[in-house]
Protein backbone atom coordinates (compact mmCIF):
# COMPACT_ATOMS: atom_id res chain seq x y z
CA UNK A 1 0.00 0.00 0.00
CA UNK A 2 2.76 2.08 0.41
CA UNK A 3 3.33 3.04 -3.42
CA UNK A 4 -0.46 3.70 -3.29
CA UNK A 5 -0.74 5.88 -0.15
CA UNK A 6 -1.48 9.81 -0.60
CA UNK A 7 -0.90 9.44 -4.04
CA UNK A 8 -3.65 12.35 -5.24
CA UNK A 9 -4.12 15.67 -5.26
CA UNK A 10 -7.65 16.84 -5.66
CA UNK A 11 -7.42 19.22 -8.49
CA UNK A 12 -11.25 19.05 -9.75
CA UNK A 13 -11.13 23.48 -10.28
CA UNK A 14 -8.84 22.44 -13.44
CA UNK A 15 -9.81 21.19 -16.88
CA UNK A 16 -11.33 18.75 -18.17
CA UNK A 17 -13.50 18.60 -14.93
CA UNK A 18 -13.23 22.65 -14.12
CA UNK A 19 -15.81 22.29 -11.47
CA UNK A 20 -17.63 25.35 -9.81
CA UNK A 21 -15.80 26.21 -6.09
CA UNK A 22 -18.56 25.06 -4.33
CA UNK A 23 -19.32 22.21 -6.37
CA UNK A 24 -15.28 21.22 -5.95
CA UNK A 25 -15.43 21.30 -2.33
CA UNK A 26 -18.70 19.60 -1.78
CA UNK A 27 -16.65 16.61 -3.48
CA UNK A 28 -14.00 16.95 -1.60
CA UNK A 29 -15.56 17.46 1.45
CA UNK A 30 -17.16 14.02 1.08
CA UNK A 31 -14.08 12.26 0.04
CA UNK A 32 -12.21 13.68 3.37
CA UNK A 33 -14.95 12.09 5.30
CA UNK A 34 -14.40 8.83 3.47
CA UNK A 35 -10.99 9.05 4.30
CA UNK A 36 -9.52 7.18 1.51
CA UNK A 37 -5.47 6.82 1.84
CA UNK A 38 -4.91 6.85 -1.44
CA UNK A 39 -5.73 10.53 -1.60
CA UNK A 40 -3.56 13.27 0.10
CA UNK A 41 -6.54 15.40 1.10
CA UNK A 42 -5.10 18.13 -0.56
CA UNK A 43 -7.03 20.45 -2.59
CA UNK A 44 -5.44 22.39 -5.85
CA UNK A 45 -6.23 26.20 -6.07
CA UNK A 46 -5.14 29.21 -8.15
CA UNK A 47 -4.20 31.96 -6.25
CA UNK A 48 -6.63 34.10 -8.53
CA UNK A 49 -9.56 31.75 -6.49
CA UNK A 50 -8.74 31.94 -2.91
CA UNK A 51 -10.80 34.75 -2.50
CA UNK A 52 -13.68 32.42 -3.61
CA UNK A 53 -12.23 30.06 -1.24
CA UNK A 54 -12.63 31.96 1.50
CA UNK A 55 -16.05 32.86 0.80
CA UNK A 56 -16.97 28.72 1.07
CA UNK A 57 -17.62 27.39 4.83
CA UNK A 58 -15.84 24.43 4.35
CA UNK A 59 -11.83 24.19 4.67
CA UNK A 60 -10.17 21.55 3.06
CA UNK A 61 -7.14 19.86 5.30
CA UNK A 62 -4.68 21.24 3.26
CA UNK A 63 -4.55 23.25 0.65
CA UNK A 64 -1.94 23.10 -2.65
CA UNK A 65 -1.58 27.21 -3.72
CA UNK A 66 -1.07 26.84 -7.78
CA UNK A 67 0.80 30.64 -7.95
CA UNK A 68 -1.21 32.11 -11.17
CA UNK A 69 -0.92 35.57 -9.74
CA UNK A 70 2.11 38.09 -10.26
CA UNK A 71 1.84 38.93 -5.94
CA UNK A 72 1.82 36.35 -3.56
CA UNK A 73 -2.34 36.68 -1.77
CA UNK A 74 -2.84 36.66 1.81
CA UNK A 75 -2.80 33.24 3.13
CA UNK A 76 -3.41 34.17 6.54
CA UNK A 77 -5.89 31.25 8.31
CA UNK A 78 -5.68 28.99 5.01
CA UNK A 79 -3.99 25.21 5.53
CA UNK A 80 -1.55 25.74 2.71
CA UNK A 81 1.14 22.84 2.76
CA UNK A 82 2.39 23.26 -0.68
CA UNK A 83 3.00 26.17 -3.59
CA UNK A 84 3.43 25.28 -6.90
CA UNK A 85 4.69 27.50 -9.74
CA UNK A 86 5.62 27.48 -13.68
CA UNK A 87 9.10 28.67 -14.46
CA UNK A 88 9.10 31.26 -16.73
CA UNK A 89 11.26 30.97 -20.12
CA UNK A 90 13.98 33.51 -18.92
CA UNK A 91 14.29 32.86 -15.48
CA UNK A 92 16.16 30.22 -13.88
CA UNK A 93 14.79 27.51 -10.94
CA UNK A 94 17.34 28.77 -8.55
CA UNK A 95 16.50 32.73 -8.72
CA UNK A 96 12.56 32.14 -8.70
CA UNK A 97 12.82 29.55 -5.81
CA UNK A 98 14.81 32.35 -3.88
CA UNK A 99 12.08 34.67 -4.63
CA UNK A 100 9.11 32.70 -3.75
CA UNK A 101 10.54 31.04 -0.58
CA UNK A 102 11.32 34.51 1.31
CA UNK A 103 7.62 35.46 0.28
CA UNK A 104 6.06 31.94 1.53
CA UNK A 105 5.35 31.57 4.96
CA UNK A 106 7.50 29.06 6.73
CA UNK A 107 6.90 25.55 6.48
CA UNK A 108 5.27 25.69 2.64
CA UNK A 109 7.21 23.36 0.48
CA UNK A 110 7.85 24.96 -3.09
CA UNK A 111 7.57 22.99 -6.28
CA UNK A 112 8.86 24.93 -9.56
CA UNK A 113 7.34 23.24 -12.86
CA UNK A 114 9.93 22.63 -15.54
CA UNK A 115 9.49 21.30 -19.25
CA UNK A 116 10.32 17.40 -19.14
CA UNK A 117 13.15 17.58 -21.39
CA UNK A 118 14.63 21.32 -20.05
CA UNK A 119 18.28 20.24 -17.66
CA UNK A 120 17.85 22.01 -14.57
CA UNK A 121 21.18 22.19 -12.58
CA UNK A 122 19.97 25.00 -10.44
CA UNK A 123 17.81 23.04 -7.99
CA UNK A 124 18.23 24.68 -4.53
CA UNK A 125 18.10 22.05 -1.63
CA UNK A 126 14.53 21.53 -0.10
CA UNK A 127 12.50 22.78 -3.64
CA UNK A 128 11.29 20.41 -5.93
CA UNK A 129 9.81 20.01 -9.18
CA UNK A 130 7.22 19.78 -11.06
CA UNK A 131 6.15 17.82 -14.58
CA UNK A 132 3.17 18.45 -16.89
CA UNK A 133 2.57 14.72 -18.28
CA UNK A 134 -0.67 15.89 -20.37
CA UNK A 135 -2.99 18.61 -21.71
CA UNK A 136 -5.92 20.08 -23.66
CA UNK A 137 -3.82 19.39 -27.29
CA UNK A 138 -1.44 16.63 -28.23
CA UNK A 139 1.84 18.38 -28.21
CA UNK A 140 1.16 18.59 -24.54
CA UNK A 141 2.28 15.15 -23.72
CA UNK A 142 6.01 15.27 -23.08
CA UNK A 143 7.75 12.06 -25.09
CA UNK A 144 8.66 8.99 -23.11
CA UNK A 145 12.35 9.96 -23.46
CA UNK A 146 11.56 13.49 -22.03
CA UNK A 147 9.84 11.81 -18.95
CA UNK A 148 12.32 9.27 -18.47
CA UNK A 149 15.22 11.81 -18.51
CA UNK A 150 13.33 14.00 -15.92
CA UNK A 151 12.73 11.10 -13.66
CA UNK A 152 16.19 9.99 -14.02
CA UNK A 153 17.42 13.29 -12.99
CA UNK A 154 15.64 14.05 -9.98
CA UNK A 155 16.42 10.09 -8.55
CA UNK A 156 20.20 10.78 -9.15
CA UNK A 157 20.27 14.31 -8.02
CA UNK A 158 17.60 13.56 -5.21
CA UNK A 159 15.17 15.85 -5.84
CA UNK A 160 11.71 15.33 -4.84
CA UNK A 161 8.74 15.67 -7.77
CA UNK A 162 4.68 16.63 -8.29
CA UNK A 163 3.15 15.66 -11.70
CA UNK A 164 -0.11 16.99 -13.13
CA UNK A 165 -2.07 16.61 -15.76
CA UNK A 166 -2.93 13.71 -18.50
CA UNK A 167 -2.76 11.12 -15.68
CA UNK A 168 -6.03 10.22 -16.25
CA UNK A 169 -5.97 6.46 -15.96
CA UNK A 170 -3.45 3.87 -14.24
CA UNK A 171 -1.92 2.23 -17.59
CA UNK A 172 -0.48 3.83 -21.18
CA UNK A 173 -3.40 3.59 -23.74
CA UNK A 174 -4.39 5.70 -27.25
CA UNK A 175 -6.65 8.69 -27.08
CA UNK A 176 -8.50 8.97 -30.50
CA UNK A 177 -10.11 12.34 -29.35
CA UNK A 178 -6.52 13.70 -28.92
CA UNK A 179 -4.64 11.37 -31.43
CA UNK A 180 -2.02 10.96 -28.64
CA UNK A 181 -0.76 8.16 -26.31
CA UNK A 182 -1.86 9.29 -22.55
CA UNK A 183 0.63 8.61 -19.95
CA UNK A 184 -0.96 6.05 -16.93
CA UNK A 185 -0.29 7.20 -13.61
CA UNK A 186 0.62 3.80 -12.68
CA UNK A 187 3.50 3.90 -15.65
CA UNK A 188 4.95 6.42 -13.70
CA UNK A 189 5.17 5.13 -10.32
CA UNK A 190 6.52 1.94 -11.29
CA UNK A 191 9.42 4.19 -13.49
CA UNK A 192 10.20 5.75 -10.78
CA UNK A 193 10.90 2.47 -9.01
CA UNK A 194 12.85 1.06 -11.65
CA UNK A 195 14.79 4.97 -11.56
CA UNK A 196 15.56 4.07 -7.88
CA UNK A 197 16.92 0.52 -8.65
CA UNK A 198 19.20 1.69 -10.94
CA UNK A 199 17.02 0.72 -14.40
CA UNK A 200 16.22 3.07 -17.45
CA UNK A 201 12.67 4.11 -16.46
CA UNK A 202 11.61 4.87 -20.64
CA UNK A 203 10.51 0.83 -21.24
CA UNK A 204 8.14 0.82 -18.26
CA UNK A 205 6.50 4.33 -19.80
CA UNK A 206 6.11 2.79 -22.49
CA UNK A 207 4.13 -0.63 -21.36
CA UNK A 208 0.68 -0.80 -22.43
CA UNK A 209 0.05 -4.35 -21.37
CA UNK A 210 -2.00 -4.00 -18.28
CA UNK A 211 -1.42 -7.48 -16.90
CA UNK A 212 2.15 -7.22 -17.45
CA UNK A 213 2.48 -3.31 -15.47
CA UNK A 214 0.56 -4.71 -12.81
CA UNK A 215 2.42 -7.88 -11.70
CA UNK A 216 5.15 -5.35 -12.08
CA UNK A 217 3.88 -3.29 -9.32
CA UNK A 218 2.49 -6.09 -7.29
CA UNK A 219 6.76 -7.01 -6.94
CA UNK A 220 8.08 -3.80 -5.92
CA UNK A 221 9.69 -4.24 -2.53
CA UNK A 222 8.55 -2.24 1.06
CA UNK A 223 12.06 -0.42 0.28
CA UNK A 224 11.96 0.46 -2.91
CA UNK A 225 8.59 2.09 -2.97
CA UNK A 226 8.93 4.24 0.30
CA UNK A 227 12.01 5.51 -1.62
CA UNK A 228 9.80 6.28 -5.12
CA UNK A 229 7.25 8.08 -2.94
CA UNK A 230 9.57 9.85 -1.31
CA UNK A 231 10.87 11.81 -4.79
CA UNK A 232 7.06 11.16 -6.11
CA UNK A 233 5.03 12.94 -3.56
CA UNK A 234 1.82 12.87 -5.61
CA UNK A 235 0.10 14.01 -8.67
CA UNK A 236 -2.66 16.16 -9.68
CA UNK A 237 -5.76 14.59 -10.92
CA UNK A 238 -9.18 16.08 -11.91
CA UNK A 239 -11.40 13.14 -11.01
CA UNK A 240 -10.12 11.63 -7.28
CA UNK A 241 -12.96 8.45 -7.99
CA UNK A 242 -11.39 7.53 -11.68
CA UNK A 243 -7.44 6.88 -10.08
CA UNK A 244 -8.48 4.66 -7.15
CA UNK A 245 -11.41 2.98 -9.67
CA UNK A 246 -8.03 1.98 -12.08
CA UNK A 247 -6.41 0.44 -8.94
CA UNK A 248 -9.28 -1.39 -7.06
CA UNK A 249 -9.83 -2.85 -10.57
CA UNK A 250 -6.40 -4.09 -11.24
CA UNK A 251 -6.22 -5.81 -7.30
CA UNK A 252 -3.57 -2.96 -6.50
CA UNK A 253 -6.02 -1.97 -3.17
CA UNK A 254 -9.01 -2.97 -1.58
CA UNK A 255 -12.33 -1.99 -2.25
CA UNK A 256 -12.69 0.18 1.48
CA UNK A 257 -8.84 2.28 0.28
Amino acid sequence: MTLYTALIDDAGLFPPTSLHMSDALDRHRRNQERGSRVLTHRFLCPASRLGRLRAEQFRPRWVGLILDTPELPDLTGLPVDIAEAELPPERGVEELARELLRALPGGVRLFVEVPPGKFVPDVPEGVGLKVRCGGARAEAFPPVEHLASFIRFCVAADIPFKATAGLHHAVRHFDPTLSVDRHGFLNLLVAVCEAVEGRDPAPTLRITDVGQLTRIARAISEETAKRARQLLVSYGSCSTTTPMDDLKALGLIEEDE
